[in-house]
Parts: structure tokens; C-alpha cells; sequence
């Protein structure tokens, strides 16, 4: 982290809705956090809680109905909310990227790979044809595509799903932008091109001075990349530590579960160790839950976690969380700092047996 360095991106109060036959749907819900430059922020949770519609948010790319923004999102002092259709291109792809969750169906398929890679290079650095073309080269290059001058003129079908991955980040890098969200990006991948493609992003990233918000359901990826993790339920942020903070000492009875449901070599000859699992479902988003949204799937909810919206208890730099447990014990657990209720923050209710809940191993 840096500190109290100025934030690269800064996102405040963001709200995304979505007009839907059956109602509004507010898919992200007041949501706020800070990105700094050369960090990689973790964003995790279950399918549905609002980490992909956090990424094309910021990017303002849900600007057409049903879609509707309401927030204030500060990249470089710039807030992007009122810069115009023109502005906001030109911070895309230059500025900003994004890795999209599945690539094939977000590569052209009737474009060569080399063309789409140069596309936003002639768009954003304004080179020729042949300039931008040797430049999608070298980045195909850069990112471990064997005979990059032949692969360039062939088309996503003839990559493999790694292949087109790494296209995708080839994309992604090529105007040299101080932040990228990346979506799912080893999603249907094996476990060993998950790690080589994340090994590429983590080197690129260092090399280029790079930030990164990694989306994903992995969190042994988010273990062993990211600097500091986000956990997002039902549209809302129910914790936020630094990595190490949050596989050691989860605050959160969600993230207890989660943590609790990551398999661990050797767990099953531990009683108290077995794999977990979170019971129910994630509520519809038609039909959230008062009070803390996680109630009813927490093991130790109290008759307030149900009824009313637990408060955000500030735990030290970076850390934080929603849950009543933490908050009514705040006065008394260490610098934990209570802050004001609000409606759009939900928390989490209490937590599992704390003997029950590390996944990962916090000190490997």
C-alpha cells in the first residue's frame, strides 16, 4: 500500500439500477473505495453480488437504459461522471482497461487478433496502420504468444481459450494504461494457464508500474496477488483488509464462510478444519432483505441484524467492516471506530464458531 498517497481512483457512493420488467434492480448499492497506483485490489464474493457491474460502472460503459449511474468516480482528479462521450473514450483503453470475463465472445471473431490489439493503438496513440500493426506484435510478443507475426493475422478461433486470454491482456496493455479491471480473467481456464496468466499479469504489472482490480470467485489467486481484498454481498461491501489481515483474522461472518469453503490439503484429518458451506442462497435483488442482507444466511444473527442496517466500523488503515457484532463491540476491541449508519450499507451479521472459519493457511 501507499500509504496516505494520493488514490489513483477513488469511487464514492457509487449506486448502478437497472429498470427490469418486474422493478428497479440496484445491482451495485452505495458502494465506495480507493485504488492506488501499483496495488492490485482484490474484489470478491458469490456470483450476482455486483463485481462486474462495479468494473463497467466506473468505465461508464452501462450509460444507456435500463442502466442508471449515481456516483462520483475520481481518476487522476478527474471525475469521470461529467466528463462528455469523447472524453471518457479517450480515458478508455489509454487510461483504463479492461479484461473482459470470457474472450471469446468479446474478441471480434471476424478480425484478425493483430487488428484489434492495433485498433486502440491507432485510436489512442495515433500511429499508422504499419506502426500500430508492429506494435500489436510486439504486445503479442510481450505477453508469450509464440511466432506473434504469424498469430497476429489469424483469427480468435484458432487460439486456444489461454491463448485468447492472453490476446486479451495484449489488448488490454497496449497504450500503457495506469489501471486495468480484470474480470474473471482465468475463468474456464486449467489451474496451470490460470498460473501462467496470472504470473504474466503480476510481471507486466510491475514492469508497467500497473494497477489492477482483480474480480474473481478465486481466492487462493487473490492470496497470492493481490495486496488488499474487498468482499461484496448483495451489491454491498461487507469488508475490506489488507490480504494478509483478511485470510488470518476475517471479521465478517460471510467472509468466515467463504474463507470456510476454499478447500485445504490436510483439512479432512481436522475436525474443526472440514469444508464449509454457506447455507441459502443469495437473495434476489428484487427482493433484499431488511436490515443486514446476509441475515438470513448467517449462523449468529440477532433480532437487529434483521430489522436494521448495521454500521461501517472503521478497524485501522484499509480495514473495515458491516456487521452489528463488530460494531456494538467497537468501544471495546481495539481503534475500531464506529461510523454512522447509513440505508445503503448493508452488513454482515455475526459470524461462524472463529474455530471453524480460517480456509486458506494466513502464515504459508
Amino acid at each position: 500500500m501507499t500509504g496516505n498517497a494520493e488514490p489513483l481512483l477513488r469511487v464514492e457512493n457509487l449506486y448502478t439500477r437497472f429498470d427490469t420488467m418486474d422493478g428497479v434492480v440496484t445491482a451495485v448499492d452505495g458502494i465506495d473505495f480507493d485504488v492506488h497506483a501499483g496495488e492490485t485490489l482484490g474484489l470478491v464474493g458469490e456470483s450476482g453480488c455486483g463485481k462486474s457491474v462495479t468494473a463497467l460502472s466506473i468505465l461508464r460503459l452501462l450509460r444507456c437504459l435500463p442502466a442508471r449511474i449515481v456516483f462520483r468516480n475520481l481518476f487522476g482528479g478527474r471525475d469521470l461522471l461529467q466528463l462528455d462521450t469523447d472524453a471518457v473514450r479517450s480515458v478508455r483503453g489509454r487510461e483504463i482497461s479492461m479484461i473482459f470475463q470470457e474472450p471469446m465472445t468479446s474478441l471480434n471473431p471476424v478480425l484478425a487478433i493483430g487488428e484489434q490489439v492495433a485498433e486502440g493503438v491507432r485510436l489512442h496513440q495515433r500511429l499508422s496502420r504499419r506502426e500500430s500493426w508492429q506494435r500489436a506484435v510486439e504486445m503479442l510478443q510481450k505477453v508469450q504468444i509464440p511466432n506473434p507475426e504469424t498469430r497476429a493475422a489469424q483469427y480468435p478461433h484458432k487460439f486456444s481459450g489461454g491463448m485468447r486470454q492472453r490476446a486479451m491482456i495484449a489488448m488490454a496493455l497496449s497504450c500503457g494504461p495506469k489501471l486495468i479491471l480484470a474480470d474473471e480473467p482465468t475463468t474456464a481456464l486449467d489451474v496451470t494457464i490460470q498460473a501462467q496468466i496470472m504470473s504474466l499479469m503480476m510481471q507486466l504489472k510491475q514492469e508497467l508500474n500497473t494497477a489492477i482490480v482483480l474480480i474473481t470467485h478465486d481466492l487462493g489467486i487473490v492470496a497470492e496477488t493481490a495486496s488488499r481484498v474487498i468482499v461484496m454481498y448483495a451489491g454491498q461491501i461487507m469488508e475490506e483488509a489488507p490480504v494478509r489481515d483478511l485470510f488470518k483474522d476475517p471479521r465478517h461472518p460471510y467472509t468466515r464462510g467463504l474463507l470456510g469453503s476454499v478447500p485445504v490439503i490436510g483439512r479432512g484429518k481436522r475436525p474443526s478444519r472440514r469444508l464449509q458451506e454457506i447455507p441459502g442462497m443469495v437473495p434476489s435483488p428484487l427482493q433484499m432483505p431488511t436490515g443486514c442482507r446476509f441475515n438470513p444466511r448467517c449462523p449468529q444473527v440477532a433480532p437487529r441484524c434483521c430489522h436494521e442496517a448495521p454500521p461501517i466500523v472503521v478497524l485501522g488503515e484499509h480495514r473495515r467492516v458491516s456487521c452489528w457484532l463488530e460494531a456494538d463491540g467497537a468501544g471495546v476491541q481495539g481503534s475500531g471506530e464506529k461510523i454512522k449508519p447509513s440505508s445503503t450499507r448493508v452488513p454482515i451479521a455475526d459470524s461462524w464458531d472463529s474455530q471453524r472459519q480460517p480456509a486458506l493457511e494466513a502464515d504459508r
